[in-house]
């Protein structure tokens, strides 16, 4: 068997298996939340969202809606060194990122079967 022909062999049992997984997985929520962000941020997606007083005051005076809560919470960054994973009961994390060209700081506090927004900070930029 020539060098050609196994290359061959290879890309056809590839190509198969590449086209059965598209199969299998046509459809399905699958995503790939290996990261520490990616799974604290996925984590309190699937959480009610609670406002605290403080937010929902800060967010009446600012006229913001939650669309851009929910960006951040979906697309941000955590801050580790500003935030507190492991206090009891619920852990508490600070959240960066950016909506419609300004810099917004979450913090939350992630428990068990909620997550509620303790504090909101906008820079405009």
């Amino acid at each position: 068997m020539t060098l050609l022909q196994r290359i061959g062999y290879y890309l056809g049992g590839f190509s198969i298996g590449l086209i059965i997984l598209a199969f299998f997985l046509n459809g399905k929520k699958v995503s790939c939340s290996y990261g520490p962000d990616a799974r604290v941020l996925k984590n309190i997606n699937s959480k009610k969202i609670v406002y605290s007083d403080a937010i929902q005051v800060f967010m009446n005076e600012h006229k913001l809606d939650t669309s851009m809560i929910s960006h951040v919470l979906k697309k941000g960054d955590i801050n580790f060194s500003k935030s507190d994973p492991r206090q009891k009961p619920c852990a508490i994390y600070s959240i960066e990122g950016d909506f419609n060209e300004k810099d917004i700081l979450l913090s939350v506090e992630n428990c068990d079967s909620i997550a509620t927004l303790l504090n909101l900070s906008i820079k405009e930029e």
